[in-house]
């Protein structure tokens, strides 16, 4: 007999050492396979991997709804389960059939995304209102960044100087499991971040750094860059719910309603699977009927 609790802590160190996936999602994984764990010693009473059974699974799925997690958080970790279970089959411990490890069908999800009406009023935003030129050139180049790059806020704030050329107008992006992708920047964000390193006098190695007396030269933060969009957002009196994400949802929209291959916008997007870059290729479809 095989004790659960030890595998786990083999899979996890296998997903950090092996796999390389990030920290985030190590941190994920540890924090959901503790409550598995925990679930079938306490509850569910085994302790040995081939003592689980499709039904524990199935309990362990009500007991997560009992917890009134949604049908999407569910399915992340019964993926996780199955990340594990795949591990397990490396050693021929796979107490049954991953296929009985089931997702569940849910909506898809609702993708908000601005018109190109709206995007010029957004852009426009720092210019009209910002009086303070570094602040308006580095407000105005995370929008230009976020929008005409596709990038994720987790990139954008920690990218650092060396990862940009000006020159070809190319940043170098760090992304999961330590991967590195080439992304290209329009011209307006490129005169924008000259502009704004013109007027920089801190020594950091962050692109984007706070103003601020109390935290100069530091990195800004998620939340700050969140805030930042929907100040612009409501300045522009833009009356959707608007964040960061929304520019990357508007940059792939944009792309599309252009007529751009969706495997190119895949390419971009730096999606793993093509199924999450269809769900653009509906939006658009309705969007161009109604137009």
């Amino acid at each position: 007999m095989h004790d659960l609790q030890e595998y786990v802590r083999h899979f996890l160190d296998y997903i950090s050492l092996e796999k390389n996936f990030t920290q985030n999602t190590i941190d994920s994984y540890t924090l959901w396979m503790k409550k598995f764990v925990d679930f079938m010693l306490v509850i569910q009473q085994k302790k040995f991997i081939e003592e689980i059974v499709p039904n524990d699974i199935f309990s362990f799925r009500a007991f997560l709804m009992a917890e009134w997690l949604s049908k999407k958080s569910i399915n992340y970790y019964i993926s996780m389960l199955r990340s594990f279970w795949k591990f397990l089959k490396k050693w021929d411990l796979e107490p049954f059939s991953e296929q009985e490890l089931v997702l569940s069908k849910v909506e898809p999800r609702k993708i908000t995304f601005l018109l190109p009406e709206e995007l010029d009023k957004l852009l426009a935003m720092p210019e009209k209102f910002e009086k303070n030129p570094i602040k308006m050139y580095r407000d105005a180049a995370i929008l230009h960044v976020l929008y005409g790059s596709g990038l994720r806020v987790s990139e954008l704030i920690s990218l650092k100087k060396d990862q940009i050329s000006l020159s070809t107008n190319q940043v170098t992006v760090v992304w999961k499991w330590r991967k590195q992708r080439a992304v290209f920047l329009t011209q307006q964000a490129i005169e924008y971040l000259e502009k704004y390193f013109d007027l920089r006098e801190d020594n950091s190695e962050y692109v984007f750094v706070s103003l601020s007396p109390n935290s100069y030269g530091k990195p800004l933060s998620r939340m700050t860059i969140d805030v930042l969009v929907r100040k612009y957002a409501s300045l522009a009196m833009i009356d959707k719910k608007v964040t960061p994400h929304t520019l990357r949802h508007s940059f792939a929209t944009t792309l599309l309603m252009k007529w751009a291959d969706i495997r190119a916008v895949q390419m971009l997007l730096w999606h793993s699977s093509i199924m999450t870059t269809q769900i653009y290729t509906h939006i658009t479809k309705e969007y161009l009927k109604k137009s």
